[in-house]
């Protein structure tokens, strides 16, 4: 993990791209043969805290070690505190725990636990101070136990299979944290978790069509935080869309079953837009088959060698006007000689 200070939002975008193909359940739940001490986390959003709680936000430049990788960063520690200086679990806790723990791998877990405490001891004072660590000394040992979780039996691709990720993640966060703590520190994650397992369930329904699925999924979608869609959409929306044309695709659906699918997922406009690269999509691969033909006919011809040259190269000229499109041309007639199968979008 990165010692640069991102974006939380940024970071569950990632998370998400790790979700969609399948990383997330290695991260969560490792096999016996990749375990590992701390499976990887990204940072949270910020939450917010009660509006008539008085608190401040004590942010420190320096701390007394860092590992090599983070010594020009900015130390990602926000914590607040409210008016009688105790600490406000919330999601900048977590943020402040896990940028010590990104340094694992520079530094084991002793120097982690160590380079923390004398930070807190650096920065903080009573009655945070206290808080502070006892919740560190808690979350290090969470950590540790969460990358020991066994993974259960099925089809990490499936929804079943994330459920009982997330029930056992759960159930050892009861473990270590109260109630209160573990809404603060994991509630955003939560909002991320149950957005991810309702997704697939929603592309698991058998009995819905793709055009049903869409409906729900934009349905689901458009419930998130207006910061997450702005986050996500590209990733999520977009993945939504490769499922369900695919599976459509693969029973044979019809072109005004993709455009229903399509308007349920992503709107009007996008669907002309999608509607319209189908066009141009269809024309370039109807160009590049005929030109490929056209060349073999040329190559198989009687013609000298230079007479062929110069028959495909006015060819080229006559169906390929851009220097772009002559450059992706060379792609197809390279796979094309090899026997390959032609990289056409889909």
């Amino acid at each position: 993990m990165s010692g640069k200070k991102r974006s939380p939002v940024f970071l569950y975008t990632v998370m998400l791209i790790l979700v969609l193909v399948s990383v997330l359940i290695f991260w969560l739940r490792p096999s016996n043969s990749q375990q590992t001490l701390f499976s990887p986390t990204s940072q949270s959003d910020q939450q917010a805290h009660d509006a008539n709680q008085p608190s401040q936000i004590v942010q420190h430049q320096t701390a007394p070690v860092l590992s090599p990788s983070q010594q020009d960063t900015e130390i990602n520690c926000q914590l607040q505190l409210d008016a009688s200086h105790r600490l406000i679990v919330n999601a900048q806790t977590r943020d402040c725990f896990e940028y010590f723990i990104s340094q694992y791998g520079e530094a084991n877990l002793d120097e982690i636990k160590t380079r923390f405490i004398a930070y807190a001891q650096h920065s903080y004072q009573q009655p945070a101070l206290a808080q502070i660590i006892d919740l560190w000394t808690r979350y290090i040992e969470y950590r540790k136990q969460l990358g020991e979780l066994k993974p259960p039996a099925g089809d990490p691709q499936s929804a079943q299979y994330l459920k009982e990720i997330f029930a056992a993640t759960e159930n050892l966060r009861k473990k270590f944290f109260s109630t209160a703590e573990i809404a603060g520190l994991f509630n955003t994650q939560n909002v991320y978790d149950q957005y991810t397992l309702d997704r697939m369930a929603i592309l698991e329904q058998t009995t819905l069509s793709e055009a049903e699925k869409a409906k729900q999924l934009n349905a689901l979608f458009q419930d998130l935080p207006q910061d997450w869609q702005e986050n996500i959409q590209q990733l999520s929306v977009l993945e939504d869309l490769r499922q369900l044309t695919a599976a459509l695709k693969a029973r044979g659906g019809t072109a005004n079953e993709l455009h229903q699918m399509r308007l349920n997922l992503v709107g009007a406009d996008a669907t002309n837009r999608l509607e319209h690269l189908d066009v141009e999509r269809q024309d370039w691969k109807g160009r590049i088959n005929q030109y490929l033909t056209d060349r073999d006919s040329i190559l198989n011809s009687g013609l000298s060698e230079s007479g062929k040259q110069q028959a495909i190269a006015q060819l080229q000229t006559q169906q390929f006007a851009t220097q772009q499109e002559q450059l992706r041309l060379q792609t197809f007639e390279s796979i094309h000689d090899k026997g390959g199968t032609l990289p056409f979008a889909e």
